[in-house]
């Protein structure tokens, strides 16, 4: 009996002992360096366990899938990213032009405005093909990952600016713009079928 207490005193010893020595351990801030950098198992067992956040946070991976970005003035409105995407988490509205508008920066030629451009990140699932699917590369992955709010609404990311009543007057001007090509192509056949 005696020695089963003595054994038992032992033991939570030498618990309070490993316990006590993490508690001073944690008095040292550990430092946060990247997998490739050459001490980083060593600095495994030094420190604290958990990182100081906010004011201390883990390095970011070259190839983490974060938070998305899209430059809208390189958009050709191809709508590829939103049909590729598996959980439909892009909504896009395209309007047609019947002029060119401009040019992206790698030269592509621009015939589609953006009226809506839509990425609710509460439904993404970081799978990241809609970058990869994208000809012109306006759609990327950023490294912010800390993306937290108070409403789910919020994580809505809205990337085209383009205001209704604008919106509506350039589908106003596509739609001009085929009945005055529609006209053309009758009074060309018209003008055949009587030279005949």
């Amino acid at each position: 009996m005696f020695r089963n207490i003595i054994k038992e005193l032992k033991t939570a010893g030498v618990g309070m002992g490993l316990t006590l020595k993490h508690l001073f351990a944690t008095k040292k801030r550990r430092v946060m360096d990247t997998v490739k950098s050459d001490n980083y198992f060593e600095q495994q067992g030094k420190g604290t366990n958990t990182i100081q956040y906010p004011s201390q946070e883990l390095p970011v991976p070259e190839v983490g899938r974060y938070q998305l970005f899209v430059e809208i003035d390189d958009c050709i409105v191809c709508d590829l990213c939103a049909k590729v995407c598996p959980v439909d988490c892009i909504e896009i509205d395209s309007i047609k032009s019947p002029d060119l508008i401009g040019l992206t920066s790698d030269g592509s030629p621009k015939r589609l405005y953006a009226a809506k451009f839509d990425i609710d990140m509460a439904k993404c699932m970081y799978c990241g093909l809609c970058t990869i699917v994208c000809p012109t590369e306006c759609i990327t992955m950023t490294s912010e990952y800390d993306v937290s709010v108070q409403e789910l609404d919020l994580l809505t990311y809205q990337f085209s600016d383009m205001p209704a009543e604008v919106a509506d007057e350039k589908r106003r001007i596509f739609e001009e713009a085929q009945a005055a090509k529609q006209a053309a192509k009758l009074a060309a056949l018209k003008k055949k079928e009587e030279g005949l």
